[in-house]
């Protein structure tokens, strides 16, 4: 049975948190956009998910750099800076009184339509800014006992189709890719590029492990994840040597281990991909440290107050 790279320990919290919505902070009930919005209609915004570690916005610059670039990249204004709209995340957080473990979804439509079509010149208004706070602890099966992974035949977009850098509302790119992991029983979806290279799973940055090596691809063809970039630091700060670059599934089956890294997640094993079992079907030793040095330079750089 699947259980994916964004499983989470429940929290009845969850049930009443408050959503804020264009200036307005709304319980989870109430909470709703117009069958009008961009969003809606056509997946046309932007998006980024941000941890809330110890009452500080984990690695926020980075996040915020790349929900303005994706912005620009789209033509899309969203009409207040950073600065303003970290005031506004942080106006919901405290509302919710929330200061750990908690996983923010930020999203930016375009905003409303006068009627449904994808044109920008129908658009009325300005963009649509919802921030969903959520408790959300990752499962110790997921930390420990790792992923399966599936190859699978959706390859990953190019910045001449959809640019895979684009952190856009419209995934269906990677939604075809999690479906097609989902229907054959993984966790993950591990999606080659259009050179027949690997890329990225569906929602998670990918990397393997060769002979105390570490390798992820070149980053052309996946999102720039910031997690990913921490971990390439945190590599190159601790003597592990990292390599970006282009590689194929038969270096991945021949691999001594593998693991995914993703905002929510931070770094979790993978212990299968397709019909190949990694590291014993255990966490690799390199994945451990890096799990570790992760958690350990959170927790440095964003200390309890």
């Amino acid at each position: 049975m699947p259980s994916g790279t964004h499983e989470y320990i429940q929290d009845s919290r969850n049930d009443t948190i408050l959503i804020y919505i264009n200036g307005d902070i709304i319980s989870r009930s109430d909470a709703k956009v117009s069958v009008f919005d961009s969003g809606f209609l056509l997946g046309d915004g932007v998006w980024e998910g941000i941890r809330l570690h110890n009452g500080q916005l984990v690695f926020l610059t980075e996040h915020m750099e790349r929900l303005y670039a994706g912005a620009n990249a789209i033509g899309m204004d969203i009409g207040v800076s950073s600065e303003e709209l970290t005031n506004k995340i942080m106006e919901t957080i405290e509302a919710n009184q929330m200061y750990s473990d908690v996983h923010l979804r930020l999203i930016v439509s375009r905003g409303l339509k006068s009627t449904p079509y994808q044109h920008p010149r129908v658009n009325i208004g300005g963009p649509t800014i919802v921030i969903i706070p959520e408790y959300k602890i990752v499962t110790e099966d997921s930390k420990e006992k790792g992923l399966e992974l599936v190859s699978v035949n959706t390859i990953r977009s190019s910045n001449l189709t959809q640019d895979p850098k684009i952190n856009s509302l419209s995934k269906f790119n990677c939604i075809q890719a999690c479906i097609e992991a989902d229907r054959l029983g993984a966790d993950e979806g591990l999606m080659l590029d259009k050179n027949g290279y690997v890329s990225t799973c569906n929602s998670t940055n990918f990397f393997i492990v060769q002979k105390s090596e570490v390798w992820t691809s070149t980053g052309e063809y996946c999102l720039n994840g910031v997690t990913r970039g921490a971990i390439i630091n945190l590599c190159n700060s601790n003597n592990i040597q990292v390599y970006e670059k282009n590689f194929i599934m038969d270096d991945v089956y021949a691999a001594d281990e593998a693991f995914v890294t993703g905002t929510f997640a931070g770094v979790l094993p993978v212990t299968k991909i397709d019909e190949y079992i990694l590291s014993n079907g255990k966490k690799g030793s390199t994945t451990d440290r890096l799990q570790n040095l992760y958690s350990m330079e959170i927790n440095n750089l964003y200390p309890k107050k």
